[in-house]
């Protein structure tokens, strides 16, 4: 059995994202998962001189030290303007300056979605691109587009997108054993 952590890459309260999160560790079975609401994470913007002055705050050490428990990550990444929110990227740019390969190891499922008809590709690819930086190994990728069309609160209603998703998921928990 692997410990999973899950979140979206959003601190909003209506995150879509979070939905889709929420969604797939629904349908994990036999592993321990556990669910963030990274509403209850905030964080100021980075800056050196708030490290120095302040060092890291409680939450980005719970955050990290959950990150270093997991054997694995389901995460979904919003989308502003084509790339990962200001949040996520800020989120990013904190735990790397605690330790810069706080990824190593961990196998991730790597999701997005968005009310467009890209479903947060943008901002997907970017991160899939980053996240090795970090040690992780990026096993499945899947994008939800038209959220809105596409998605009630127990499932995924277009069929294709119903099993990319599965298989998606079905791969992550594949390399969990």
């Amino acid at each position: 059995m692997a410990a999973i952590l899950a979140f979206a890459g959003s601190n909003s309260s209506t995150s879509i994202n979070f939905r889709l999160v929420k969604l797939t560790v629904s349908m994990v079975q036999g592993h321990d998962v556990q669910v963030l609401n990274m509403t209850g994470y905030p964080f100021p913007m980075f800056s050196e001189d708030d490290e120095k002055q302040k060092g890291y705050s409680n939450s980005l050490v719970e955050l990290k030290d959950e990150i270093a428990k997991s054997n694995g990550l389901i995460l979904s990444v919003n989308e502003h303007n084509g790339n990962p929110s200001a949040y996520f990227k800020n989120v990013l740019d904190w735990l790397s300056r605690i330790d810069i390969k706080f990824l190593e190891g961990t196998k991730v499922l790597l999701m997005s979605t968005s009310g467009g008809k890209r479903g947060a590709m943008g901002s997907l690819g970017v991160v899939e691109k980053m996240l090795p930086r970090f040690g992780a190994e990026i096993v499945a990728t899947f994008s939800l587009p038209s959220f809105y069309d596409n998605f009630s609160d127990d499932e995924i209603l277009d069929k294709e997108l119903k099993e990319e998703h599965q298989k998606a998921l079905q791969t992550f928990l594949d390399s969990q054993n």
